[in-house]
């Protein structure tokens, strides 16, 4: 290494602060740290710092929280750090030419996929819900296109049939770290080659909703079952369950049953001593097999403590979902 390199950092949410604490551990200086304003949370609406912010603070760094990086005076401060750059992790606000432009080396992002694969805002859950069979971190030189920078790094991690959204977001938080580390490093010294994006397997990765979250059981039971592992712990996928909602956490697909008519989609089949089967697909004629789940007002448990305090709520052939919903099979 030539010489510490001058960063600023722009992050918001935990998945930042864990390249913010990598950093923080490397031989650079972090200048300046760049995050969203503080935000309302909890039942009383308190104005929270963002995990960042919580971070900066221990370690005593400056923190600048503008609304906007488009005004000439937020830009006037960001050039006055005389920073050599800039790394962006879920920041949230978008960097103008002006601000690319900026540091010596420009602006790094770490992004949470292998791109072009899931560029956008959920790259994470997407990746489990389409049945990817890996992910990981890039590195990547931003421009002004949305994650369309040339690629400087690329780390990978393996997708599991139980890996939830939850696990692969902290997996990939803790590997981002790590190869901010050592893509700074190497900027420091001889420089990492830059490799444009392929421009083909471009997909976007859209934005979490809760109205997503809700599960239509005449979908396939593989497609229901990453869904469920993909929004956990956030949105949480559920279905209704009479008046009242059902979250459901871990699941995998089954076989079907050998013998008889495909039940209704929705219709919860005889249980087994860890999992509640559910008739799913076109006809009714796939299982999915949940083995935890969430009743409004309980804790999240596995199926098999869930059956021995609840079993009444689980009656073979009682239908859950909304039969009668408009969302496509």
């Amino acid at each position: 290494m030539s010489r510490p390199l001058r960063v600023i950092f722009a992050g918001t949410p935990d998945f930042a602060a864990e390249s913010l604490a990598s950093l923080l551990t490397s031989p650079h200086h972090v200048v300046a740290v760049y995050t969203q304003p503080d935000r309302p949370a909890g039942r009383g609406r308190k104005l929270t710092p963002s995990p960042v912010k919580a971070l900066a603070q221990r370690h005593g760094l400056p923190v600048h929280q503008p609304a906007s990086l488009r005004t000439p005076e937020a830009q006037a401060t960001l050039a006055a750090l005389d920073a050599d750059l800039m790394v962006v992790v879920a920041y949230g606000l978008i960097l103008p030419k002006a601000v690319l432009d900026t540091p010596r080396l420009g602006c790094l992002n770490v992004h949470a996929s292998l791109l072009p694969r899931w560029r956008g805002a959920a790259p994470i859950q997407r990746a489990i819900e389409a049945g990817d069979a890996e992910s990981g971190v890039t590195i990547m030189q931003m421009d002004e296109g949305l994650d369309t920078g040339d690629m400087l790094l690329v780390r990978r991690t393996p997708i599991t049939a139980a890996t939830t959204g939850g696990e692969l977001h902290d997996t990939l938080a803790a590997l981002g770290g790590q190869a901010l580390v050592e893509a700074l490093a190497a900027l420091a010294g001889d420089g990492l080659a830059a490799t444009p994006q392929p421009a083909t397997g471009v997909t976007y990765a859209a934005k979490l909703s809760k109205a997503e979250a809700e599960l239509d059981f005449r979908q396939p039971a593989a497609t229901l079952a990453a869904r469920i592992r993909a929004f956990n712990p956030w949105p949480v996928a559920w279905c209704a369950q009479g008046e009242e909602r059902l979250r459901l956490l871990m699941a995998e697909a089954a076989p079907a049953p050998a013998a008889g008519d495909p039940a209704a989609p929705g219709t919860l089949l005889a249980p087994d001593a860890d999992a509640l089967r559910i008739a799913c697909g076109p006809a009714g004629d796939q299982v999915l097999r949940v083995t935890r789940a969430q009743l409004p007002g309980g804790k999240a448990l596995d199926v098999r403590e869930l059956l021995k305090a609840r079993a009444d709520r689980f009656p073979p052939g009682a239908r859950l979902g909304t039969p009668d919903r408009e969302t496509p099979a």
